[in-house]
């Protein structure tokens, strides 16, 4: 990032062992090696032996052997497969096959490219057979499956181009492996991919053979012949997911044998690494909430349609989607919860998602990454695109049945970037939009009140009166008009009744002298929320003192996260006696103590976070005259504001010391932000409330959410009433830094001056935010590519900087080198940089520790400056622990994109292809999930299509051109048709992103 909260209160962790340590700072030039050999059995001879005799009965090739059997369907044609035993045997057959064929060219040209193909196959056959031990038999199932399958197609010709066309792009999809001066090394996991491509290609095979010989007509064919192509794409599938994996294990055994050169980026690999080999059976993972409702009744027509729907009794080569959509508080959560309850056999995970708005869905994927094992570490916790990531692919790749439910996703919008993808599973969710049955979901039900038949027997089942009475009966059923048959409704009028041990008979004449302007004939409800509120009234009426005032701040938190250490931490900076009880553990208690026995909140007493329920938080809201909303409002901002640092008033770089209580409050001014839209509240200190805004942009920022970021301090900016202040200057400046980040330094640049020129009205011209708006400044002209305007305008910080011994020197330092850099003056910017007074104090051991991100990006700026100078080895190094930090710190984020970009190039220009592709493609799914990483993603797809070229993949590479042309018209119109070069690619994304 850029500007006051960038990356350099002095400089890098990483290069400070290079400004420390001339050794550390100059590493010999890489000489790269471009040669590339395809693995033949000769060059691993001397290893053969040796496997041979380790591995003389693998249970991997009895399995896969098994496989083929059962594929074949135990017929005689096992015995008659192992007649051919190599590529030339089956060429000389196809000659016998090419007299018999009917004068087909189609067919004709097939069987010519079908020697050139099947040389994979012969490849891929050697490899088998010299680095897993099998002898020639076994590898012999490849050459006598493939000369049954044309004997049995050759038959008709369409059907005959068909398979000689399955055949080829079989083959085009094995791995390519290179050689290495030593044999390949084997481990568990390669050992028993490489068996598992195997499986794959001779069961394929068994099953054509099994095709023709269950449809030897032309005409039974041609019916079934959709299923069975349906059955190699699922084949290919799974064979190209297989040989990526076979081609990246190659690659990290290759960089193993060179530990010293890659020893950073084999640590990084080793945690990207996904695909493990399970020793025990798969574990069972179920989150479901425990608030399931013991009184649930009836609902078994929508079970019913979510079994037939969602059951993984039902086969379906894709997700099964179902939406559950009605009006609030008619039970959709409590069916989905009594789906999964009832149904917990059937699926091995059950993960739920609170899904109402961007922060809670969050806060659920972090839990459930957690509970997954995919985030363990407090870092990997706090990255919600990580956690989310990491789910939806284990999603992706989990074998056994799962279920995902998203609970009130009433804003569709919110899970674009959260829905899987694909995977065995299915997808439920609680909305109260209609749409949703239409996208993302294909099936849906319309959960509609109870009619007046069943809401009776429901309510007097949960009062536990007897249904067979004639008087109950009746008075249930007025009760159950009175409602609109809502099912939330007649559980709070139950436990209401059940509470006061009231009469039935007594309590409609009770709720109409508390709800006047409810008309008890009505026979639906649509402001429901007040109906019950007549209920709750009740009891509120006998709150005061402490507990009064508790509850009534509680409709401006998130409802279902109030955390007891925002209250006391934040109620320190009121100075008012009014709430000085928020502070104190016992009298805080005492007031909760009454909200609890009355059930008008809950509390979870492991970690003290109080809930409340949203229907009761809008009663509240209603019974607040305007003024005490107002009032309360501006209460409930400053408590907020503890949680976030000052960042007007001086210039300072990132606060990551405070980014757990941010993290805290920010839920809450989300909601706050959201109660005053939705009640339209006023503001008693339009000021504070901005500042508020201010302070949770900033730390958006810091953490890469930009979309939110840019939202709120768009609402900061309305609502500042003085338009001179230091805080509106860095609402403005902040604003300038979005616009930055996102490579848009043209418009990034007017709010920088604006800022600049309020600055400069208030402060001293040597203030050290005179020299932030000068460095952020420069920053865009760096951008813009007007490199001497930058470089006067950095040496005007500087010299401020300088002349008051600004601690954020390093800061100008850094952004000077990167300019000089930009310039392509290495040797000038590596000295710059080490002019970085903080870089003596750090080794690149030990700067990872101070978890400060300022310094990642002086590694990124070290390691790209070593390109420059051709040192690739310290280069790649330098990138990798740049990577590892950014991902650990700021997780999956622009910076983590760019990152991944860095070492991957640098991968690939070591002549490690296959782990370049798979960082790039950790780049797109990253890229692809966040709004703004289009560019990010159109230069990565970029990448992909050079380096899938190269290694013959020429149908993947094409995709990805496209996908990466589609992006770069996408965001600059101006350049469609331009040059599908690497540069052009680059201007889509910021130079240099601290």
């Amino acid at each position: 990032m850029h500007g006051e909260h960038d990356t350099h209160q002095g400089g890098a962790g990483s290069c400070a062992a290079s400004c420390s340590s001339e050794e550390n700072f100059a590493l010999p030039p890489l000489p790269i090696a471009t040669a590339t050999y395809w693995l033949i059995p000769s060059t691993l001879a001397m290893s053969a032996k040796a496997r041979k005799e380790k591995r003389t009965a693998s249970p991997l090739w009895h399995r896969a052997l098994e496989r083929y059997r059962e594929e074949l369907n135990q017929n005689e044609d096992y015995q008659s497969v192992t007649e051919i035993a190599s590529l030339d045997d089956l060429l000389n057959y196809t000659k016998t096959i090419e007299r018999s064929l009917p004068r087909d060219r189609n067919a004709f040209g097939s069987l010519q490219r079908l020697g050139p193909a099947l040389k994979f196959v012969d490849d891929f056959s050697a490899v088998i057979a010299v680095c897993l031990g099998a002898d020639a038999k076994l590898t012999a199932f490849v050459w006598g499956s493939i000369r049954l399958i044309l004997t049995l197609a050759s038959s008709a010709g369409n059907t005959f181009k068909d398979v000689l066309d399955m055949l080829e792009e079989l083959s085009l999809t094995l791995p390519r492996l290179r050689t290495y001066e030593t044999s390949l090394e084997m481990d568990r996991v390669l050992e028993a991919t490489l068996v598992d491509v195997y499986t794959e290609v001779i069961c394929f095979y068994a099953r054509c053979i099994h095709f023709f010989r269950s449809h030897p007509h032309v005409l039974l064919r041609r019916g079934a012949w959709e299923d069975f192509r349906d059955d190699f794409a699922r084949t290919l599938k799974r064979i190209r997911r297989l040989s990526t994996t076979v081609e990246n294990e190659a690659d990290f055994a290759r960089m193993k044998c060179d530990r010293e050169k890659y020893d950073e980026v084999l640590g990084l690999m080793e945690k990207f690494k996904e695909t493990k080999l399970q020793e025990d059976g798969p574990k069972r993972y179920q989150n479901i909430p425990s608030t399931l409702n013991p009184g649930f009744w009836g609902r078994e027509d929508v079970l019913n349609a979510l079994q037939e729907a969602l059951s993984p009794e039902q086969k379906s080569c894709q997700l099964k989607t179902f939406a559950l959509y009605g009006m609030g508080g008619v039970g959709k959560t409590q069916i989905a919860l009594q789906y999964a309850n009832r149904h917990q056999g059937s699926y091995k995970t059950i993960l739920w998602v609170s899904a109402d708005n961007v922060i809670n869905m969050g806060q659920s994927f972090r839990e459930i990454a957690k509970l997954l094992g995919l985030s363990q570490t407090e870092q990997e916790m706090q990255d919600t695109q990580g956690c989310m990531l990491k789910v939806k692919n284990w999603l992706t790749e989990a074998s056994d049945p799962w279920i995902l439910i998203f609970d009130n996703a009433d804003n569709l919008e919110v899970l674009r970037h959260a829905w899987p993808t694909n995977g065995a599973g299915s997808v439920l969710l609680t909305t109260r939009d209609a749409n949703a049955v239409h996208s993302p979901a294909s099936k849906g039900f319309h959960v509609q009140p109870f009619d007046v038949a069943v809401g009776s027997e429901v309510l007097l089942n949960l009062v536990g009166l007897d249904y067979t009475s004639t008087s109950n009966r009746e008075k249930a059923v007025e009760i159950t008009k009175a409602l609109g048959g809502l099912p939330l409704a007649l559980t709070q009028v139950g436990g209401f009744i059940v509470q006061r041990k009231l009469p039935l008979r007594d309590f409609l004449p009770l709720y109409e002298r508390n709800a006047s302007r409810i008309d008890a004939r009505k026979t639906s409800i649509s402001d429901y929320e007040h109906t019950l509120s007549t209920v709750w009234e009740m009891s509120m009426k006998r709150l005061e003192g402490d507990a009064c005032i508790l509850f009534d701040m509680l409709p401006y938190f998130q409802p279902d996260g109030i955390d007891e250490m925002i209250l006391s931490q934040g109620s320190r900076s009121l100075h008012e006696p009014t709430y000085e009880f928020l502070q104190d553990d016992m009298d805080l208690g005492d007031a909760e103590e009454v909200l609890l026995r009355t059930s008008l909140v809950n509390k979870n007493a492991e970690n003290a976070v109080l809930s409340v329920h949203r229907l009761i938080q809008a009663t509240i809201l209603r019974n607040q005259s305007p003024d005490a909303q107002k009032k309360i409002f501006d209460i409930v901002v400053r408590i907020l504001s503890w949680g976030f640092p000052n960042t007007w008033s001086e210039d300072i770089g990132h606060q990551f010391q405070s980014w757990a209580n941010c993290e805290k409050c920010l839920p809450h001014v989300n909601h706050l932000v959201a109660q005053r839209e939705r009640h339209k509240i006023g503001l008693a200190c339009p000021q504070g409330y901005g500042e508020l805004l201010l302070r949770c942009s900033w730390y958006l920022y810091e953490r890469e959410c930009y979309d939110i970021a840019k939202s709120l301090i768009n609402a900061a900016l309305e609502t500042f009433e003085d338009k001179s202040t230091l805080s509106y200057a860095s609402a403005v400046d902040l604003l300038g830094l979005l616009d930055l980040d996102m490579n848009n330094p043209d418009k990034a640049l007017i709010p920088f001056e604006e800022a600049f020129a309020i600055r400069k009205r208030l402060l001293k011209p040597t203030d050290g935010m005179i020299a932030s708006s000068l460095n952020n400044i420069a920053l865009a002209y760096t951008e813009m590519g007007e490199l001497a305007k930058a470089h006067a305008t950095h040496e005007e910080a500087i010299s401020i900087r300088l002349g008051t011994n600004s601690d954020r020197i390093g800061n100008s330092y850094s952004n000077m080198s990167s300019l000089l850099l930009r310039m392509n003056k290495p040797d000038e910017a590596e000295n710059m940089l080490k002019r970085c007074p903080s870089l003596k104090d750090f080794t690149d051991e030990t700067f990872i520790k101070t978890g400060n991100p300022r310094f990642s990006g002086d590694m990124v700026l070290l390691s790209r400056i070593r390109v420059k100078q051709g040192r690739l080895d310290e280069a790649l190094r330098l990138a990798s622990k740049a990577l590892a930090f950014r991902k650990k710190l700021l997780g999956n984020r622009l910076k983590t994109c760019d990152s991944l970009y860095d070492v991957a190039s640098l991968l690939h220009m070591h002549g490690n292809s296959a782990s370049a592709i798979e960082l790039l493609s950790q780049l797109t799914n990253i890229a692809g999930s966040i709004p703004e990483g289009k560019g990010q993603l159109a230069r990565a797809y970029y990448k992909l299509a050079v380096l899938q070229h190269e290694r013959g993949r020429h149908e993947e590479s094409h995709t990805c051109k496209e996908m990466a042309e589609s992006l770069r018209a996408e965001l600059k119109p101006d350049a469609e048709g331009a040059t599908f070069i690497e540069e052009e690619f680059v201007k889509l994304c910021v130079w240099m992103l601290w």
